[in-house]
């Protein structure tokens, strides 16, 4: 009797270790597929949030790349309607002069006009350059000609202004085209 239970024992033995390895082979299977499963759906899960951030970005660009052609548009827009008021002035003036009033009071509106516009610029940040009988700078002014200095202190000095120079803000907008002297 005993040799039939150990014989019995040896049969069941087998069918059982391979049923455990069936189940381990089936549990390691459902593991594998699941672990894929979720790489995939973060994969997926990526690859949306990527596409998403492309197109962001692409928006952002077109959306930038407009504003920036509309600000040049219309970038000299607020200094245009600052002179207009100017150029009025300007049209009222010539009307006066073809009723032949007299010089003084053409002058003196030309006057009026002209210091209308310069208040006008320097609202918008223009400043006119002082040259004259400063020390030449390259980097502010541009040397038309050389001429003998009248005196040993005006050498390497700004003796005549031929054009202002000005500045907008801090930056030179235009130089000044100056004589200096030799």
């Amino acid at each position: 009797m005993s040799e039939q239970l150990n014989e019995q024992q040896e049969e069941l033995q087998p069918v059982g270790d391979e049923s455990t390895e069936n189940a381990s082979d089936k549990n390691v299977d459902e593991t594998e597929n699941s672990s894929v499963n979720d790489i995939e759906n973060q994969l997926k899960e990526k690859d949306d949030k990527y596409l998403r951030l492309y197109a962001e970005f692409e928006n952002y660009k077109r959306r930038t790349s407009a504003e920036r052609i509309e600000l040049i548009k219309s970038a000299g827009k607020e200094v245009i309607l600052a002179m207009l008021p100017v150029l009025d002035d300007f049209e009222r003036a010539l009307k006066s002069m073809e009723q032949n009033t007299s010089a003084e009071q053409m002058k003196e509106g030309i006057e009026l006009v002209h210091n209308k516009l310069k208040n006008i610029l320097h609202s918008k940040g223009l400043k006119a350059m002082d040259c004259k009988g400063e020390v030449f700078n390259p980097d502010l002014h541009e040397a038309i000609t050389n001429i003998p200095a009248p005196d040993e202190s005006m050498k390497d000095k700004i003796i005549d202004e031929l054009e202002r120079g000005y500045f907008l803000g801090d930056k030179v907008i235009r130089y000044a085209k100056v004589v200096v002297g030799n």
